[in-house]
């Protein structure tokens, strides 16, 4: 099994390898959250040896559920949409994704109350929301979604292999799946200008825009394909999981142990050992393991400046890493409170002068007058999540990530009083007065998790920052190791991050030589050239 004579190169020390100390695996994957999860499967199912290391006590990420005081709270994710891309990864298994998974539609998706005025229950029946636009804010605002929904359709089938595939490079621009796409993508244009085109109205112009919050970003510096977050929303559905989102990753893990792969918790990696450019081991307090390939599934930026010394990234160094844009973070309430609300499960409060709540939130300020809010009314759909008669209530507000001008600490109660004065628009009156149980998450906060610079959406999705010009699935500047998550392509979001485990498992079989049995699935990229690949038994 010992295949290195010399000292090999970690980040702070030479390593000897020791045969007695010495695990190995054909994977090593660092982090056991929903890409890492996906990915590990997949692998799985194709033979491949897998181990999971995850520094908490528990896997998921943040897409975990926690329990305070008989309360139970979503830590991240709140809801799951757009599921074909679980639907595929699951029916590889051999699985049905909705019923492995639970998964709940709701209807209506949320409700958007808009400080300027009016409201719109936003639903996958889109004759009903023609009708409420119309009452809202006119016929032409309403013809304006049709063409929307027909334009997005035709924009995500166009755009769909541009996400769900690796990129290498610029050349790539010239593939077929880039030249389809560049039929409907604007890159010219943001969001909110795309929008701008087809509704009047700057409400609804807002309400098929604020989706880009998902990705840290403000609707007027995110490129137009984004458009397509709402549509995928209201094209098929969101859903809710009974006992909270976290439910999904520990559904996933179980499938992922009956696979066999070994899910090593409470075991943080120290760092990766490296022979020359390539890494050929992981290092924790309980011993080293070597492994033909890594994946990484933690946060890119804290990732790369703890687990790889800076000399071995020219692209990806810590100055360059530095001078990168990061998403916006959340300043989160999570409240447990004696009575029941009857309000949709899931609501936004968007400001009466969204665009300077948005441009306050890019230039490090805190939006006292009037800040936009999410709100998660679990319990009106899972009584579970709360004791008999009580709520477990959400709140996740767009902020600034970390900035040394913003002292969270001293503010961060004044700023939870405004908030819940901002819950009023929803109809959660005297709030105050009803909470049993109380959590405030700072952006500070986020970044002592080992978030970078507490930007819980990674990597900002400029198109500066995508596709080749993001950290690639397989990471083009060390040797055998592989990205899932929110810092590499196709990006953050539930979804995106699904597709980055699936990206980086058929990328794996490829390099490893191995065609694997998924249940009838391609397990190569549709536009791409198919490698030669031979099965493990020949």
């Amino acid at each position: 099994m010992l295949r290195w004579a010399r000292p090999l190169l970690s980040s702070g020390k030479a390593w000897v390898w020791s045969e007695s100390m010495e695990e190995h695996s054909d994977v090593i994957v660092v982090g056991a959250g929903p890409g890492g999860l996906a990915c590990s499967m997949l692998l799985a199912k194709a033979g491949v040896g897998v181990t999971i290391l995850e520094k908490s006590d528990d896997i998921g990420g943040r897409t975990r559920v926690f329990e305070k005081g008989g309360y139970k709270f979503d830590n991240g994710p709140t809801f799951f949409h757009y599921p074909e891309i679980a639907e595929e990864i699951f029916d590889a298994l051999g699985l049905d994704a909705h019923e492995e998974l639970g998964l709940i539609p709701l209807d209506p998706n949320y409700r958007l109350v808009f400080g300027a005025g009016g409201s719109l229950d936003a639903t996958t029946d889109l004759e009903d929301m023609v009708a409420q636009i119309t009452d809202l804010c006119g016929e032409k605002n309403a013809r304006g979604f049709r063409r929307y929904i027909e334009d997005n359709r035709t924009k995500m089938r166009l755009s769909k292999n541009c996400l769900n595939a690796p990129w290498r490079g610029p050349g790539d621009l010239m593939n077929r799946r880039a030249l389809r796409v560049s039929r409907v993508l604007r890159p010219w244009r943001s969001v909110a200008s795309d929008l701008a085109r087809m509704f009047p109205d700057e409400r609804m112009q807002l309400a098929m825009s604020f989706q880009t919050k998902y990705l840290g970003m403000s609707p007027f510096h995110a490129p137009s394909l984004f458009t397509i977050l709402a549509y995928l929303e209201y094209e098929h559905g969101v859903f809710h999981t009974i006992g909270g989102l976290g439910t999904i990753t520990q559904k996933m893990g179980e499938i992922a142990r009956g696979l066999g792969v070994e899910i090593r918790l409470n075991e943080p990696v120290d760092e990766f050992v490296f022979e020359g450019k390539t890494v050929v081991g992981a290092m924790t307090e309980k011993g080293a393991y070597s492994a033909d390939r890594f994946v990484m599934n933690v946060d890119f930026a804290t990732g790369m400046k703890g687990l790889v010394p800076d000399s071995l990234r020219k692209r990806w160094s810590d100055k360059n890493l530095d001078k990168k844009s990061y998403s916006c973070s959340t300043f989160m309430l999570y409240l447990g409170v004696d009575k029941m609300y009857n309000t949709p499960h899931h609501q936004i409060y968007a400001s009466k002068d969204y665009q300077n709540n948005l441009k306050e939130v890019t230039e490090n300020k805190v939006t006292w007058d009037d800040p936009s809010i999410y709100v998660q009314n679990a319990c009106v759909t899972d009584p579970t999540m709360a004791p008999e008669g009580h709520s477990t209530v959400y709140v996740l507000v767009p902020v600034s990530n970390s900035h040394p001008g913003i002292d969270w600490e001293e503010i961060k109660h004044d700023y939870m009083e405004v908030i819940l004065r901002q819950m009023e628009h929803l109809g959660f009156k005297g709030m105050k007065e009803h909470i049993v149980s109380e959590t405030i998450v700072t952006p500070d906060d986020w970044a002592s998790r080992d978030i970078y610079k507490g930007a819980v959406f990674n990597l900002a999705h400029g198109l500066d920052q995508m596709l080749w010009r993001r950290p690639q699935n397989k990471f083009e500047e060390l040797d055998r190791l592989y990205l899932v998550g929110g810092g590499t392509h196709p990006g953050s979001g539930l979804p995106t991050i699904l597709e980055s485990g699936r990206i980086s498992a058929k990328m794996i079989c490829a390099d490893m030589g191995i065609e694997p049995d998924w249940n009838g699935a391609d397990p190569w990229f549709e536009d791409l050239r198919r490698p030669r690949m031979k099965t493990r038994a020949s």
